[in-house]
């Protein structure tokens, strides 16, 4: 039960990131959304709101600082208060060797995936101090594994893994707590893939236990609700797969 809660979620607007948001409105929060594009945002909204939630879009480039603290001082301008943070928004690439990565690739990846990360949680900080909440971020199995042609979205996961220990640590006195998801489902981009590399995807499927990809809203959201809700006030620092039993650990 999150009711009275509010949540922000990066990249709120489609896949996985929509899927958390929505679960987190049928679970009772009110719900920042941010992103890009501003007709994904407003589709995503009136869809949210169907659970009778208040929804407030915010039109953000995660990369940027700025953008991130702009972010949250619209949520408590709207709301008073800010209590979950999902930092699920990432640009990346796929499917190119180490040694042909470019500045831009490399620039893209890190600056959405880790600094917007860091950005969103260094804002959420002062407010989610005041009664402690909960911080989580998407890592990937990718992090753990290193697969093929993902090096660069792999070390920024990685990254993000780390960054996310080290605040665990550091804001458990206040009350917050930080915890990862690597999530395992079809968003668009992971769709994308699939469609594009049926072959590799064959195998990628094969390696999950429960035999199927999973449903962002279905799946991966109600993990999101738990680790957001009271239930889980003892846990903190920890990645948990939602990936089919993909990756065990």
């Amino acid at each position: 039960d999150l009711t009275g809660k509010v949540a922000l979620v990066t990249g709120g607007a489609q896949g996985i990131g929509f899927g958390i948001a929505l679960s987190l409105a049928r679970a009772g929060a009110d719900v920042v959304i941010s992103g890009r594009g501003e007709d994904k945002l407003r589709a995503a909204a009136k869809t949210i709101e169907e659970t009778g939630r208040q929804v407030l879009i915010q039109v953000a480039d995660v990369r940027k600082r700025a953008s991130a603290q702009a972010t949250v001082a619209a949520c408590i301008e709207r709301f008073g208060c800010l209590d979950i943070v999902v930092n699920n928004a990432q640009s990346m690439i796929a499917t190119v060797a180490v040694e042909d990565l470019d500045d831009e690739q490399i620039a893209m990846t890190l600056e959405s995936g880790l600094l917007g990360t860091l950005y969103h949680m260094q804002a959420a900080f002062p407010y989610l101090k005041k009664n402690g909440g909960s911080i989580i971020n998407l890592s990937s199995r990718e992090a753990i594994v290193g697969g093929k042609g993902f090096g660069i979205y792999a070390a920024t996961k990685a990254a993000i893994r780390g960054l996310s220990k080290t605040t665990a640590r550091e804001w458990g006195p206040h009350g917050i707590r930080v915890n990862m998801i690597n999530p395992v489902a079809l968003s668009p981009a992971g769709l994308a893939y699939v469609e594009e590399h049926p072959e590799e995807s064959k195998v990628y499927l094969r390696e999950i236990a429960l035999g199927r990809f999973g449903d962002p809203t279905n799946d991966i959201g109600p993990v999101a609700v738990f680790l957001a809700s009271d239930d889980a006030r003892y846990v903190t620092g920890q990645t948990i797969g939602a990936d089919g039993g993909q990756t065990m650990l």
